[in-house]
């Protein structure tokens, strides 16, 4: 198990709802220390040939360097880590290992082992993105085994404006876009806020949900060996996690 001094790095592209991560530290209990980088976003913009560059190889691996001492990095980015499709979001998070030294993965994996180590196979999608970005995002989960039921598009074209969604209006576009026989409700957007709101966005519901920054700390706290079942964090953390889940090693 992991100790309590350690620190897991992130890659965040540009600013938003950076400031989710000191919030899920507190929630912790202080630790681990979870350290934000900020990588280059030359556009802030929700649609895939931006988002290719967002998450462009230079640009993590730039980020990622600055990550010393991190027992693990994780790039904080769903939209700009599945529209380089699976094969390519694995290139990705091995290049974030090797620039780093230390294991590495995305948000978009995250997802993935969230949703089974809860045992999850079918959910529903309520995506801040375009309609065609949030495709990117059912095929993702499809080369998974994931089925998505539905999957809603709020069509927000920038991060900054999803980071300004207040949060009642977070849980009702949630609620509002469940599914009735889907798992579990997936939220992929590291540029919403989601600390604090997961205990009564999952009461209302009565099943877990998944947001982009929960997931990116539960899978920064997994491949760095840390503790996780915590409370207050949703029903993700609800119990530890198996070891026998998507991960890159530095090669």
């Amino acid at each position: 198990m992991g100790t309590t001094s350690q620190t897991i790095g992130f890659l965040y592209p540009g600013y938003s709802a950076e400031d989710d991560y000191p919030a899920y530290q507190e929630l912790l209990g202080g630790t681990p220390e979870l350290r934000v980088v900020h990588t280059l976003m030359r556009e802030d913009a929700h649609r895939v040939d931006a988002l290719l560059d967002v998450g462009g190889a230079d640009v993590l691996a730039e980020g990622a360097r600055q990550l010393t001492g991190a027992a693990a990095v994780v790039w904080a980015c769903t939209s700009g880590s599945f529209v380089f499709g699976w094969q390519g979001a694995e290139e990705q998070v091995a290049g974030v290992a090797d620039a780093s030294g230390v294991p590495a993965s995305s948000t978009s994996f995250a997802f993935v082992n969230a949703a089974r180590h809860l045992g999850v196979r079918r959910v529903a999608v309520a995506a801040t993105y375009p309609e065609d970005v949030a495709g990117h995002f059912r095929e993702f989960l499809a080369t998974a085994g994931i089925e998505v039921l539905s999957l809603s598009s709020r069509g927000i074209v920038t991060a900054a404006e999803v980071g300004l969604l207040e949060r009642a209006d977070v849980i009702d576009f949630i609620s509002e876009n469940d599914h009735p026989e889907a798992d579990a409700v997936l939220v992929p957007d590291t540029a919403l806020h989601s600390a604090g709101l997961l205990a009564d966005a999952e009461k209302r519901l009565g099943k877990p949900i998944l947001t982009a920054n929960q997931v990116s700390v539960w899978e920064g706290m997994r491949l760095a060996g840390e503790p996780l079942q915590r409370d207050g964090l949703g029903q993700l953390f609800a119990s530890e996690a198996p070891a026998a889940t998507t991960a890159v090693l530095p090669g």
